[in-house]
């Protein structure tokens, strides 16, 4: 898989300085956990599920999350895990993320975990891995103890995707506790971890709040402030840190607004942009353009999403600017070993080389995950193009 793979050779040529590399599930963990993108969810009950996650690789989705937890009934689960195997048993063989996304099963207990990859058998080979919910130190260790044993039984590597959701996390006077125990686990068994997931609906849901489209989830104060300790704690840049993975975005169907669209008009130019920019404020898309703003500037890189509509948006967003891969790599020559200020190849800002190292590093990797635009090419023409 890559990213933007769906689009034809000819419209990649016109639209990035530098292609997204190619990956799939045996690619190095930290630029893995970075080529995530926008993952979409999609309950395990579906009955066209194998042919829905071929669709939706047509559609330039790379990452699906199969979901056994809270996305169905307690009374569907053994009817889910029979649908996944079945449809598991239906999809093209492969590597996962070969042809296909790559596949995770959000499952409820660590006992699905190994009978999952027993009862899949050669459709093991599509698996990803597992997403781990309500992850705390003493319910999540089990979960991972599972995630080792069932790559003993697959004989190849499966990774864990821990949801951060828990009340212990959200409550203040438990959450330093609760973060150094989460800490500790994924620590000891980092080679397995590729992301941390913000589950921030349970986190809204233990004091009964749920934001409207127009708000983000950093306008949720209480939400906003677990971010920030989770990212202080989890996401640091020193190489002890995790990718942590952006909230999700509950809508995508017309609601009546009762604020003006977040959504300029400047950057839309006339014509099909124009067009673009009324059907993404029709459909409540502004407010979910611009928390992607916000989560990257939180130190978040990827999505969960419900829908197959925010996919486009979230990848467009994650493409490296022309300007931003400028002042990366120039921080990063060589020569700027010893430190030092430059004005920017645009001439519109300072490049302190030693503070903006850490910033540099982490563009140039999203650069290889998501590539680089051409000079003029912004986020309206790559998502023009993604929703096409």
């Amino acid at each position: 898989m890559r990213h933007f793979g769906h689009l034809p050779t000819h419209l990649r040529r016109e639209l990035f300085h530098r292609e997204p590399v190619a990956f799939d599930v045996g690619t190095p963990q930290r630029l893995l956990s970075t080529c995530l993108g926008a993952t979409l969810y999609s309950p395990a009950t579906r009955p066209q599920l194998a042919a829905d996650i071929v669709k939706q690789a047509g559609r330039g989705v790379v990452s699906m999350v199969l979901c056994l937890e809270d996305s169905i009934d307690d009374a569907d689960v053994a009817a889910a895990e029979d649908n996944l195997v079945r449809q598991f048993a239906a999809l093209p063989p492969g590597r996962s993320g070969d042809r296909l996304p790559l596949l995770f099963v959000r499952v409820r207990t660590p006992g699905q975990i190994t009978d999952l990859i027993r009862r899949l058998g050669r459709g093991a080979e599509l698996l990803a891995g597992f997403v781990l919910p309500k992850f705390t130190e003493d319910r999540g260790v089990p979960f991972l103890e599972a995630v080792t044993e069932a790559e003993a039984l697959a004989e190849r590597r499966l990774f864990a995707m821990p949801v951060l959701e828990s009340p212990e996390l959200l409550h203040l006077e438990s959450r330093a506790e609760t973060l150094a125990g989460i800490s500790r686990a994924v620590t000891k068994y980092r080679d397995r971890v590729l992301a941390l997931r913000l589950g921030v609906t349970d986190f809204c849901s233990a004091y009964g709040l749920r934001r409207t489209p127009e708000m983000t989830a950093y306008d949720v104060q209480l939400v906003a402030g677990v971010i920030g300790d989770v990212v202080n704690v989890l996401g640091r840049a020193d190489g002890t840190g995790f990718t942590v993975t952006g909230p999700v975005w509950e809508y995508f169907r017309l609601q009546e607004r009762m604020f003006k669209p977040q959504l300029r008009s400047s950057p839309f130019h006339s014509g099909r942009a124009e067009a673009l920019r009324a059907e993404l404020i029709e459909h409540d898309m502004d407010g979910l353009l611009r928390e992607i703003e916000l989560d990257r500037a939180n130190g978040l890189l990827g999505k969960t999403c419900i829908h197959p509509s925010h996919v486009a948006p979230v990848h467009a967003l994650s493409v490296v600017s022309h300007e931003e891969y400028s002042d990366a790599t120039d921080i990063l020559r060589p020569e700027r070993g010893g430190g030092g200020v430059l004005r920017s190849a645009y001439t519109n800002k300072m490049n302190e080389v030693k503070p903006h190292r850490a910033w540099a590093e982490r563009t140039l990797l999203r650069a290889e995950a998501f590539g680089v635009a051409r000079e003029g090419v912004g986020f309206v023409e790559l998502l023009a193009a993604g929703v096409r």
